[in-house]
């Protein structure tokens, strides 16, 4: 069984050192081949540029921007009406993958406007999410970049998040029917909304693009206290030949370099 391959989100991890390409020399350091981000667009991409060449680091994953952070933005591609601002921010997500041979981008979905009932507008915000990765599908086939759709868990962390659980996700994947289209596992979220991880994880194993863990519930190490085995999950995901990267997304509970214990142990 080949090994699992693990890169740090350096928007958690390292997050002692102010900026993305300190904690990218960081992560070198300690050990990791590649990393991911959440949102670097207020670095320089010349200097994020040369970080990875001096690390040799892989960029693994990017996630689309926000949106308008002041008007409560977190994503936009099933929000309605905001499908212009959609494809701006798709733009500069691509800007910066090829910037820094980036192959994934996380498309965030976005939340249900305040004041909708999101029963009321689940239709609609499925299709505009349909019709906006379909657009999104078509520009990154050109530029062999994966798109990943994750659903977040809107018990602890999002209420009002639109992507909510694995079984929406895949079927939402199934109508696009796009190859390069996957689904993100965020294995806290998906405990949180959904549990039942072993067998999810078989059903769901040939769509996933891309893995991230964190302990639950406190988001923590993977080996900290909480209601997760993680060494039985990495050992299924290794029985299941798993061969993309698990990203560490999560919160250190002391420094970043003092939690990364477990990682010597797999």
């Amino acid at each position: 069984m080949a090994p699992l391959k693990f890169c740090a989100n350096i928007s958690w991890l390292f997050t002692e050192l102010p900026d993305f390409s300190q904690r990218m020399y960081a992560a070198a350091a300690a050990g990791f081949r590649a990393v991911e981000a959440a949102w670097l667009y207020e670095a320089d991409v010349a200097e994020l540029q040369r970080a990875r060449k001096a690390t040799g680091l892989e960029l693994v994953l990017i996630n689309t921007p926000p949106g308008d952070v002041k008007r409560g933005d977190l994503g936009l591609g099933a929000v309605p009406g905001r499908e212009a601002e959609f494809r701006q921010g798709l733009d500069l997500a691509l800007k910066y993958a090829k910037a820094l041979d980036c192959k994934r981008i996380h498309l965030m979905a976005g939340r249900v406007p305040l004041g909708s009932n999101r029963a009321a507008v689940a239709k609609e915000m499925e299709a505009i999410f349909v019709q906006n990765l379909n657009y999104a599908a078509e520009i990154f086939s050109k530029e062999g970049i994966t798109g990943l759709i994750e659903p977040i868990n809107t018990r602890i962390t999002d209420p009002r998040y639109f992507l909510d659980s694995p079984h929406q996700a895949a079927a939402i994947l199934e109508k696009v029917g796009k190859p390069n289209l996957k689904l993100q596992m965020d294995v806290f979220h998906w405990q949180i909304m959904d549990g039942n991880l072993t067998q999810n994880i078989h059903k769901y194993l040939p769509i996933i693009g891309h893995v991230q863990i964190a302990q639950v519930p406190g988001r923590n190490e993977p080996d900290s206290a909480g209601e997760l085995n993680y060494s039985y999950l990495f050992t299924t995901l290794e029985a299941l030949h798993y061969q993309g990267y698990i990203g560490c997304e999560y919160k250190p509970l002391g420094s970043t370099q003092e939690g990364l214990g477990w990682m010597k142990d797999r």
